[in-house]
């Protein structure tokens, strides 16, 4: 049986592990994580770190002519992936445009000397950060701006640089989520998000997957679901798609998949980034076969294996070379395909205020609920959970799949309100949070869980009224006046209106002591059902 080299062995790699099998491949899986959670569907698992290109190579050598192809999916690993194919001759983008494809500053680089649209930036080294810091203090540096790492993925390090107060703080965060100790220090881009999932194969570009991304809670990019197909029109989809293979080519990725994150700005597409991978959180391997009714992780591998990807080549249907004005003069630098989606996919995260798992509440709910495919928790009891500054902190996913846009959303968010995460009591990061404090260089953040649409204060004044509520007495009936008119629009992060979060507290909570009403209504406005359940927990 002839095999096939799997980097990593995490969640994002289970759909690449089962099409080995469903194309009879042996599955021989490496990770530096012994404990990963997809180590035991492996056929063989070896313990290497994905950073080692040169034990992965080894590895690959004494397997020798029974390996068919190295592949991964959701990691940042694409360039090892590249140095083992190449050097063992397999199929594969090169070695060189996969490092082009994984360092933001080569990257950058690429589109700039192509003339493909993407921020103005700069490298910064920590060596560099005092330099840079003078000219941030001496006005020199226009606000906003964007700084990430140059070479890590999940929004690890990547912020919202508003001022110069938030500057230093930010880069040295960054710098310190790089494993080369450098950032990207970039103009921000302002426009609606996409992701885009494509295979390339024999001077061909064929679109695997074009998702709205749903991006929230500044100076943090958090991604709290995508939905796919996106809802765009077809005229800025094009161009979308136009511009993303300008930079596939400027990259020069040629064989096996690109994905892209990119925005619509006011003047025209702008790339964030180019992956020479399949897309991670659940868009690949999860939203885009439901939607399509095609395996995009067998496809991929067939073509890391040197099979046809015969499903692609029979299915897709042809797109039109519609450019923006921007890049209208380039040449069109492969053919367009897309595989087009008969049924609707949405993907939602669920969040969590700071604190520690207690218990994890609704799963089953959630499962149950019309529409819903997958429940996939991330956290569990006893687990340190945070408001999310990156897109690994989230606290689990839904993917709820429908014929109509309206149905999947909201099987998705009604299954997201029906899971609660209960935190245990007297906890210092809870207590912060309720309070309403943030860091200086995070103002704002993180956001309370209901926005009152008129000032605050003149709601909280109210609250000082308010009577005390009695041990074991329905909360939802002495909801205050001021916010009675609120109670069925306001929704928090994890889309609980004001009114079911009460409900819900009634339910999880019904042997609640004496509560002081002021605190009790101040918990819930800041930190939603959690912020209500732990006022109680605490005074129990």
């Amino acid at each position: 049986m002839k095999k096939i080299l799997i980097l990593g062995a995490g969640l994002m790699q289970k759909p690449a592990i089962l099409a080995a099998k469903s194309l009879g491949l042996s599955s021989v899986v490496v990770d530096g994580n012994p404990s990963a959670v997809c180590v035991p569907l492996a056929d063989e698992f070896v313990h290497v770190d994905l950073k080692d290109r040169a034990a992965l190579l080894e590895l690959a050598r004494t397997i020798g002519s029974d390996l068919a192809g190295v592949f991964t999916a959701g990691t940042d690993f694409s360039a090892s992936v590249a140095y083992v194919a190449e050097n063992m001759g397999l199929p594969s983008h090169s070695f060189q445009s996969c490092l082009n494809a994984s360092d933001k500053v080569r990257m950058r680089g690429c589109f700039e000397r192509a003339r493909v649209p993407c921020p103005s930036f700069r490298e910064v080294v920590r060596s560099q950060i005092g330099e840079l810091e003078k000219e941030v203090v001496s006005g020199a540096v226009r606000f906003p701006k964007v700084v990430k790492p140059c070479d890590n993925m999940g929004g690890r390090g990547c912020r919202l640089v508003r001022s110069a107060e938030e500057f230093l703080p930010a880069v040295e965060e960054s710098v310190r989520n790089s494993r080369t100790s450098r950032a990207i220090f970039e103009d921000y881009m302002d426009g609606a998000e996409f992701s885009i999932d494509s295979i390339v194969y024999n001077g061909t570009l064929t679109i695997t997957g074009f998702a709205d991304r749903h991006i929230f809670y500044p100076p943090y990019f958090i991604e709290m679901g995508h939905s796919l197909p996106s809802e765009v029109d077809s005229r800025i989809k094009n161009e979308l798609i136009a511009t993303f293979a300008l930079g596939i080519k400027a990259l020069g990725l040629t064989c096996g998949v690109a994905k892209a994150d990119i925005k619509y700005t006011k003047d025209g597409p702008m790339i964030g980034e180019i992956a020479a991978r399949l897309s991670g959180g659940y868009m690949s391997g999860w939203t885009f076969p439901y939607s399509s009714g095609m395996n995009l992780t067998e496809e991929a591998m067939k073509i890391a294996a040197g099979l046809k990807p015969d499903y692609v080549l029979a299915n897709r249907k042809s797109l039109p070379w519609e450019p923006h004005d921007s890049v209208k003069d380039m040449e069109q630098p492969f053919e367009l395909f897309e595989i087009r989606s008969s049924l609707v996919s949405a993907e939602r995260a669920w969040v969590s205020i700071p604190g520690v798992v207690r218990e994890v509440c609704g799963l089953d709910d959630a499962s149950g609920i019309y529409g819903v495919k997958d429940v996939l928790p991330r956290v569990k009891s006893g687990d340190r959970v945070d408001f999310p500054r990156n897109n690994v902190e989230k606290c689990g996913n839904i993917i709820a799949v429908a014929l109509d846009r309206r149905t999947a959303y909201r099987s998705a968010e009604d299954a997201v309100s029906s899971i609660t995460l209960r935190l245990e009591p007297r906890n210092e990061a809870t207590d912060k949070f309720l309070s309403g404090g943030c860091e200086k260089d995070e103002a704002g953040f993180p956001v309370p869980a209901f926005t009152l649409p008129q000032p605050a204060e003149d709601v909280r004044k109210s609250f000082a009224y308010s009577r005390t509520i009695p041990a074991g007495k329905p909360v939802r009936p002495l909801l205050p006046e001021p916010l009675e008119a609120l109670a069925g629009s306001l929704r928090d992060w994890n889309h609980c209106t004001l009114s079911f979060t009460l409900e819900k507290f009634d339910r999880l909570c019904p042997n609640h002591p004496e509560l002081d009403g002021a605190g009790f209504w101040n918990a819930v406005l800041r930190g939603g059902i959690q912020g209500a359940l732990y006022f109680a927990d605490c005074r129990k």
